[in-house]
């Protein structure tokens, strides 16, 4: 169980935050209480005499019993904040109210009151919430005088007292309360507690709700005697699993805690990275290395991505603790732990650090190693419609499945999925479905997992600057295609007319006959394309041609029209990256000249 030891690690360690308000964030809930968003704010005076009624719209901390806190269909009341339905006295069935009171007065009567739930009793008592909501304009009746929103929260604010207020950031409020249910439960049975390895209090109830997506899905569930959840292996359910009441609330809200402040959430699964001690960690999705400009050279940007890493590494000591889990809602009852891992944290960064620095490419703004939901998306995802701003969609089923594989991918410097690379290469073939955004964010991403992908399987080294003699066909095909793309865009350009190139709208035939589907580009280009190139310009690119050729000669016949492999892309972008940054490289000397 180590998730929930450093759970409850967390939740020690973070002690000075239990209960207080943070602006934009959720509170750490205090033992004993749970995070709930009341729908009414009562203000009262410290003689329990109504003063207002008002809608209120804000989570907060509010206080539980073991039994309140799971309840579903049964009656059971919380301590100080509740529904409608328990705070207001209903003619037709006073149950409710009546058990609302009992608690109130149990509190009320202890060693660990407050004259706060002291004016909240005296009010509930005299009955006039009811009356006073109607009159607020806050509580909605039927035809039969029964409460239409009666499970609307209710939360307290009182005045006319040494700290007037909320109920819900009074912080010695909250201790008593603490402090008075475990009391109460003290009396109870002790066993062993399997979080702490002590006797302790145990409970059967562990709280619902950690994860918003799923209110009631519980990551320990209860229990119970019913559909052999324990027999045959045990002799009764406490043998299955034990938890201390104080653990498992300490956990529990140190979970729900870190996921509504830091998680990631991606279709129905949560993604969450944190340091127990509050450090701040890098997000396990995003690059490691993410400066506003971008380097240029390949040089630069591993310089600085090893800054970066030792910049980190100063401020998050190397032994201590980073935590990564997923959670994933399987069922409207049950949360599951998809991923559990726990890293010393110099060696989760030079995990985090390794990926960017194999993973990378360049972009239109530099180089940079794209994000893993990038990948994910323009790997399995679908271009909707032709416009400029379409969006590339997929399945939040298959997302959240192949962001946790890349995740565990990186952190645990495993093999990077041939399936997924695959994938982009396959859709890397019709780059003309593509509008000009997704193409370029489509190529970026594939050739950064290419060069990923051939580092960790064949622990070969791809550079990012163009290789004119590279011994490998697909790469010197890959130069072909951008070469033969690039004179008839010149052309096109030239003319005024937009529109794809005969290269890019017969590139998934050149992947797959290499040989044939040059042959008719550059039969085309002759006909159509040369004449109108300049002389010079037309040496220049039959050169280069020329040169591919050569290269390409000193692989046999036999394997000369095959299908290409996917490392032809890296060819592809390099030589046409190469020939734009000449072309500017030359206009703007040609600007400086005329100056």
């Amino acid at each position: 169980m180590g998730l929930m030891q450093k759970a409850v690690e967390t939740y020690d360690k973070m002690s000075h935050l239990i209960g207080k308000e943070i602006e934009k964030k959720e509170t750490l809930a205090p033992v004993g209480h749970i995070i709930a968003k009341p729908a009414i704010l009562i203000t009262i005076d410290s003689d329990g005499n109504f003063v207002s009624a008002e809608k209120f719209e804000k989570k907060i901390p509010i206080p539980v019993t073991e039994e309140s806190s799971g309840r579903t269909s049964s009656p059971v009341a919380h301590c100080l904040c509740d529904q409608i339905g328990y705070v207001c006295c209903n003619d037709s069935d006073n149950s409710k109210n009546l058990l609302y009171i009992d608690q109130l007065k149990e509190w009320a009567n202890s060693d660990f009151s407050h004259p706060k739930v002291e004016a909240i009793l005296k009010y509930v008592k005299s009955g006039t919430a009811k009356q006073d909501l109607l009159s607020c304009g806050l509580l909605n009746l039927d035809d039969k005088g029964n409460f239409k929103n009666e499970k609307e929260l209710i939360c307290w604010s009182v005045l006319g007292l040494d700290s007037p207020g909320p109920v819900w950031t009074d912080s010695n409020l909250q201790k008593l309360f603490s402090d008075f249910y475990l009391s109460k439960i003290s009396k109870k049975e002790k066993s062993l507690c399997m979080i702490s390895g002590e006797e302790a209090v145990c409970t059967q109830q562990n709280l619902k709700g950690i994860f918003s997506l799923n209110g009631n899905a519980k990551i320990i569930s209860a229990n119970d005697k019913t559909n052999f959840t324990f027999r045959g292996r045990f002799l009764n359910d406490s043998e299955a699993f034990e938890i201390g009441y104080e653990q498992s609330q300490k956990g529990h809200n140190a979970l729900k805690w870190l996921i509504a402040n830091q998680g990631v959430i991606i279709g129905n699964r949560v993604f969450v990275c944190w340091n127990p001690d509050g450090l701040k960690v890098p997000q396990i999705h995003l690059p490691f290395f993410e400066p506003e400009i971008k380097p240029n050279e390949p040089s630069d940007y591993k310089r600085q991505l090893f800054e970066t890493l030792q910049l980190c590494k100063s401020t998050l000591k190397p032994d201590k603790d980073v935590i990564v889990a997923a959670f994933d809602a399987a069922t409207t009852g049950r949360l599951s732990v998809a991923y559990y891992s726990e890293f010393k944290s110099g060696d989760f960064l030079d995990r985090l650090e390794y990926w960017d620095e194999t993973c990378c490419w360049f972009n239109r703004f530099g180089i940079s190693s794209p994000y893993l939901s990038s990948i994910v998306k323009y790997a399995f995802g679908t271009q909707r419609g032709n416009a400029e701003n379409a969006k590339i969609e997929i399945d939040e089923r298959i997302e959240k499945q192949l962001m946790q594989r890349l995740i565990f991918c990186r952190l645990e410097k495993q093999i990077f999925p041939r399936d997924i690379m695959l994938a982009l290469f396959n859709k890397s073939k019709n780059l003309q479905i593509y509008n000009k955004v997704n193409r370029a964010n489509l190529l970026f991403a594939a050739c950064a997992v290419i060069k990923k992908y051939h580092h960790d399987k064949f622990k070969e080294e791809w550079e990012m600057s163009l290789e004119k003699d590279k011994k490998d066909r697909s790469y010197q095909f890959g130069r072909l295609l951008a070469v033969l793309e690039k004179i008839e865009s010149d052309v096109l350009r030239e003319r005024g007319e937009e529109r794809e190139t005969s290269a890019l709208r017969l590139q998934s035939v050149f992947v797959q006959r290499p040989a044939y589907a040059a042959k008719v580009i550059m039969d085309g280009l002759k006909t159509a394309y040369y004449p109108r190139l300049s002389a010079g310009r037309r040496a220049y690119y039959e050169a280069m041609i020329g040169e591919i050729f050569e290269n390409l000669s000193q692989f046999c016949d036999d394997n000369y029209n095959k299908p290409l492999t996917e490392t032809y892309l890296l060819g592809y972008y390099l030589q046409r990256n190469d020939m734009y940054k000449k072309k500017e490289t030359k206009e703007n000397t040609e600007v400086n000249d005329n100056e």
